[in-house]
């Protein structure tokens, strides 16, 4: 146990040792099965994760199973990809009839198709990820299923690309608002007021670094004499140069995340509940070279390990501070979905 989880409302107790026996067995039992297994390996990796959190003293419980999770891979594999496929042969036969404008037209709807469908997927997935997690018998869900969200979504997404995409951070907090405002822990409702102002600026930092390389690569291009091949002191300028902003805008892109995630859960609460998020950027870049490292060293076997340093990472620097009302904490009402959240699976979401 961390020691700086000492005075946080939210505590992981679990270790890598004791987690191991579980992360292995899912991988044998996936190969056998040809990943079939995916489905209940991800449901005995979730139910440990949560047995092993603490929140004010007592652990939460996942409830899912994995039949859930492999019924809605099943619907997603008939309400997504079977259309898609479809599709993509309706359209190569009317651009090869020459009829372009209605291929098109059929493209477009398929894109804000897509759209609407990721919105719907979000939501979903985590209206069913509250509606089975369990804190002293008591669930979290929404009787809200999503619809009208989506819809939100797609005129929010499209709004946020307005403008080459200056409203993005707008976008982000605005949907992370719509979509916690739906939903509720027991009878509590969640509120979220997250505001996109105070981390526009690293939005901006990332959104302009690549503009700024691109001028600084072309000024440095334009000082070749095309009459003399380029020395290579002058090359591997260019090269090194071009790795920089790849990797710069990286950094930055973890910046600007970081900041959107200690925006939107500090933001976040229930009822007299406050939450908070301390990962800050330099957490999250250990993270991923921890991440990195762990695969390489182990030829790629540590990627089963990658769940539980996840889960872990963002149960230590979550926090919640006020006051909860157990006497007035009663039982959730609202309808728990049937399947699980095959369709934010499908375009390969994680939980974080």
């Amino acid at each position: 146990m961390a020691d700086d989880q000492a005075g946080s409302a939210f505590r992981f107790n679990g270790s890598w040792r004791e987690f191991a026996p579980i992360a292995f067995t899912n991988l044998l039992l996936m190969i056998v099965t040809l990943g079939i297994y995916r489905f209940w390996a991800k449901t005995r990796e979730r139910r440990y994760l949560w047995s092993r959190t603490d929140f004010i003293g007592d652990p939460l419980e996942w409830t899912g199973t994995g039949l859930e999770l492999f019924i809605g891979f099943l619907l997603v594999v008939l309400l997504l990809f079977v259309p898609i496929i479809v599709l993509q042969f309706v359209v190569q036969g009317l651009a090869m009839r020459g009829q372009i404008g209605l291929a098109g037209l059929l493209m477009l709807l398929a894109y804000a198709g897509l759209i609407y469908l990721y919105g719907l997927a979000r939501y979903r997935a985590t209206r069913y990820r509250l509606s089975r997690t369990l804190w002293r018998g008591i669930r979290g869900g929404s009787d809200d299923r999503g619809w009208g969200y989506a819809l939100t979504a797609m005129w929010k997404t499209a709004v946020g690309a307005f403008v080459f995409g200056f409203l993005i951070p707008w976008s982000m907090t605005s949907l992370w608002n719509d979509r916690w405002n739906r939903l509720s822990f027991g009878n509590q409702s969640f509120t979220a007021r997250a505001d996109w102002r105070p981390i526009i600026g690293r939005f901006l930092l990332f959104y302009l670094l690549p503009i700024a390389g691109c001028i600084g690569g072309a000024s440095l291009v334009g000082s070749f004499d095309p009459s003399r091949p380029p020395s290579p002191a002058l090359f591997g300028a260019v090269i090194i140069g071009a790795f920089a902003v790849y990797f710069a805008i990286g950094i930055v892109a973890i910046v600007y995340y970081a900041a959107f995630l200690r925006e939107a859960i500090g933001a976040l609460a229930l009822n007299r509940l406050q939450f908070a998020f301390t990962a800050r950027t330099m957490d999250w870049i250990k993270l991923i070279l921890g991440h990195i490292g762990l695969i390489v060293v182990t030829l790629g076997i540590g990627l089963i390990f990658i769940g539980y340093r996840n889960w872990s990472f963002f149960i230590r620097h979550l926090e919640a501070s006020g006051e909860i009302d157990l006497a007035g904490l009663t039982q959730s009402t609202t309808a728990a979905p049937r399947q699980g959240e095959g369709l934010l699976d499908a375009f390969d979401v994680g939980a974080i």
